[in-house]
């Protein structure tokens, strides 16, 4: 029977032929998704219309309405129907009784009404009063009678809508938050009400309105899938549930996959996750826009005042190289050319992550669509740019989302795409499996001052699950996933080991904890064979603790802490022996010792620096590699304050330190019996390009004499440019290495990386009278991991409480 056939039956037969036409059209195999619920709300448009008809006969001045879902035609098997009886006033009782004859069918079919009868004013009043009914009203679509009337109230809802929507906008999204929050977000849930989570239909309709408005629009690209797919799935639960319902319970999961064609459950839920993940990250843009244009036209008039009238220019500050902040977005610069910088998306995203803010949708969408693949293995600035936007803490999920969002993740980490929207079906997981992995670096990030090696802890975070993608034991899998990632994104061989352990044996520390007897030394022994070192070990128990409080509120609690606490510390005097001394420094190369020679001889720093480059490859683009940073050697006379001199001239210049090491260098006896400083450092620039060495030299001479101002001249900088950061880091710790060395006091800082960090830890040092006989620095994504070997100024340790008050202090001084 056709759909003509259908409305035929309907019109001849009355609320039974109706009924009879609606039953048949539901069960036609051949009709499912859009075309059905369109001919669905098409049967009932006709339905409704003849009812209408043969009640009214000489009334005038009446119509009748569909609103909300039933007006845009998007009929679910046993979806409400959203009518308004609109009337001009002029015969109340005729309207009465004409609301009888429509209503008492319907009811007597057992369907659904939401009904109201209403003149264009009181319409329009109740609208200005109550969101839900201005909502609906947006979607009025004529079904019978006057059509002016209906026409007019929707020209003057309309109207009322894009007047009033400065002050509506904010309503609603205040509305969504609050339904956020009592239903949870429907990508994450296992049994999720399509409806009411965020990310939902609701959300959906929140977007249409938002585009009525014409203050905002939500980014189109897959949102009328999303919303379709949504509302199939909702189809198919009406149908095998024969309810009136919107959550997806876990017991019809199976029947509602099989309805829809679908393998299984599982397969049903990541695509209802993949859809809602859409509307999430629409909404996402699109009250920001809306905030955006409403700050814009609050501060507009005051602006034209203060301005003559002129055009303000939105204030661009500068983040990284390529990346600005631009009304409180990330955006690229007008010089960044994503098509030559294959690294751009992970430094504006690192960036974007460390300042708090969210990724313009443009910028994003520029960066997928221009940036070629990175090369394998990746640079080095690619690495520990991932790492800072892991290391980032919670802002580091919105911008993974809006990377994930335009299939930039995917690209980066191919494997990726198996977890994505992964539904985890265990009551203790509130996460599907790719959104555990970032809650995971999260945590991960506020554990970094407990580990020797944050980048490694931030990498098997992201990682410790990936193999859940995979038929059978996700660690096995898992373990071989992050040794090909780990290779891939150019970590060496010792670091793939230790990643791959890491992933191997997330789960050993708490299982062993909970379920073996730790007085029997054969359970220690296996777990300290599995960890094989001090500092495996150490990374091992932060991940541990990282996962299970990315888990869930059930997986993790002090007395689970506690048991794998004990057993840490009972592998970790198994691992333990004499603790390794100061390594013996290496003999300095010709060019080491060509730099110390002068400095002694001219009394004045030397210097040499060099681009850092990755090899040429078939990729590369015309014109050859692109400069990763700056290789500098400085050797100075041995002095006083030398190393916050050069530490705070770096950062006056906006270059990063990356490593960095210092030793005294004895000059060869056929020289002079002197002591050099070398200063050995890998650095890059912030942004812009790189200085010159003569610039620098000039700088550091004046550093060292006391004439170049370096504490102001960062002061200054920094009100100028405030540094953002988006998340509260976790705080400095400044340790004393107990027995790490046989001839010096080893002082171990781990800090958040910020401009002149090591320029404050260097004058704390010069403050407290010691002399730093070498230091060992690192910068590992946003994490400085810093040794220093201090002495007495007559080259002995630290007594052991001058040690332990130095440490207390770089510790209050770097907090400050």
């Amino acid at each position: 029977m056709t759909g003509t056939d259908v409305r035929t039956e309907a019109e001849d037969s009355g609320p039974s032929g109706y009924a009879a036409a609606r039953l048949r059209l539901l069960t036609e195999e051949a009709r499912s998704g859009p075309p059905r619920r369109a001919a669905l709300a098409e049967l009932t448009d006709d339905w409704l219309g003849g009812l209408f008809t043969a009640a009214a006969r000489d009334l005038r001045g009446a119509s009748l309405v569909a609103v909300g879902g039933y007006g845009r035609g998007e009929l679910s098997p046993r979806s409400d129907l959203d009518l308004l009886l609109l009337h001009d006033g002029s015969d109340p009782g005729a309207v009465a009784a004409l609301a009888d004859r429509i209503w008492y069918p319907v009811w007597d079919l057992g369907l659904a009404l939401d009904h109201s009868v209403r003149t264009p004013g009181e319409a329009r009043k109740t609208a200005g009063e109550d969101l839900k009914v201005q909502l609906g009203l947006l979607d009025a679509r004529h079904l019978a009678g006057d059509l002016g009337l209906t026409a007019g109230l929707r020209t003057a809802v309309l109207a009322d809508w894009r007047n009033q929507a400065p002050r509506r906008l904010p309503e609603l999204q205040e509305l969504c938050a609050e339904r956020a929050d009592r239903q949870g977000e429907l990508q994450y849930l296992l049994e999720p009400d399509l409806k009411e989570a965020r990310g939902g239909l609701r959300d959906a309709t929140a977007l249409r309105a938002v585009a009525a408005s014409w203050l905002a629009d939500a980014p189109r690209e897959g949102l009328a899938d999303a919303r379709r797919r949504l509302l199939d799935v909702r189809d198919a639960l009406h149908l095998t549930t024969g309810r009136a319902t919107d959550r997806l319970a876990l017991q019809e999961q199976d029947q509602v996959a099989a309805e829809l064609g679908l393998l299984d459950a599982d397969t049903l839920l990541r695509q209802v996750y993949e859809a809602a993940r859409v509307i999430s990250y629409a909404s996402d843009v699109t009250w920001r826009e809306v905030g955006r244009v409403l700050r814009s036209r609050a501060v507009r008039p005051r602006l034209r005042a203060m301005l003559g009238g002129g055009k303000p220019v939105a204030e661009r500050s500068p983040l990284a190289e390529g990346v600005v902040e631009q009304d409180g977005e990330v955006v690229l610069a007008r010089a960044a050319r994503p098509e030559r910088d294959p690294v751009l998306p992970l430094r504006a995203a690192a960036a974007a992550a460390q300042a708090g803010l969210p990724l313009s949708l443009h910028a994003v969408r520029r960066m997928a669509a221009t940036t070629r693949p990175l090369p394998t293995p990746w640079p080095a600035e690619a690495r520990e740019q991932l790492v800072t936007l892991l290391g980032s803490g919670r802002p580091t999920v919105e911008v993974w989302e809006a990377l994930e969002a335009e299939g930039v993740i995917s690209r980066l980490l191919p494997d990726w795409e198996r977890v994505r929207c992964r539904p985890q079906r265990n009551a203790v997981h509130v996460w599907t499996v790719d959104r555990h992995l970032i809650e995971t670096a999260v945590r991960a990030s506020e554990l970094t001052r407990r580990v020797g090696r944050p980048d490694l802890l931030l990498v098997a975070a992201l990682l410790h699950d990936i193999g859940k993608g995979w038929p059978g034991d996700h660690s096995v899998a898992g373990e071989i996933i992050a040794k090909d990632v780990a290779a891939r994104i150019g970590f060496d061989r010792a670091d793939v080991a230790v990643l791959a352990t890491l992933v191997r044996h997330h789960l050993l520390l708490v299982e062993t904890a909970t379920r073996r007897d730790l007085d029997d030394p054969a359970t220690v022994r296996s777990v300290a064979e599995a960890a094989g070192s001090q500092s495996t070990l150490e990374l091992l128990h932060a991940l541990t603790e990282a996962d299970a409080l990315a888990t869930g509120p059930a997986a993790w609690s002090s007395w689970r802490g506690s048991l794998v606490a004990d057993l840490v510390r009972r592998v970790s005097a198994v691992l333990a022996g004499d603790a390794p001394d100061e390594p013996e420094p290496t003999a300095p190369t010709a060019e080491q010792e060509r730099l110390a020679i002068e400095a002694f001889r001219t009394g004045s720093p030397v210097l040499a620096l060099r681009a850092q480059t990755e090899p040429v490859t078939d990729e590369e683009p015309a014109g050859g590699p692109e400069p990763l940073g700056v290789e500098l050697l400085i050797a100075v006379p041995d002095q006083p304050a030398v190393l916050p001199a050069v530490a705070g001239v770096l950062a006056v210049h906006r270059l990063t330190v990356r490593t960095a090491e210092l030793r005294a260098l004895r000059l060869p006896d056929d020289v002079d019996n002197g002591s050099v400083l070398l200063l050995d450092w890998r650095v890059a620039a912030e942004y812009g390009s790189l200085p010159q060495a003569a610039r620098l030299r000039a700088d550091l001479v004046r550093a060292l004499d006391g004439s170049l101002d370096i504490a102001g001249r960062l002061a200054e900088r920094d009100a100028a440019y405030p540094r953002r950061r988006g998340r509260l880091a976790p705080p400095p710790r400044v340790t004393v290495a107990p027995a790490a060395s046989r001839h010096a006091t080893v002082i171990e800082v781990r800090a958040e990386d910020a401009p002149g960090l090591l320029h404050r830890i260097g004058m704390a040092l010069e403050k407290a009278g010691v002399r730093v006989r070498s230091m060992h620095v690192s910068t590992l994504g946003s994490n400085a991991v810093d040794a220093f070997y201090v002495t007495t100024g007559t080259g002995a340790q630290l007594p052991a409480q001058d040690a332990a008050s130095l440490a207390r202090v770089l510790e209050e001084t770097l907090r400050a």
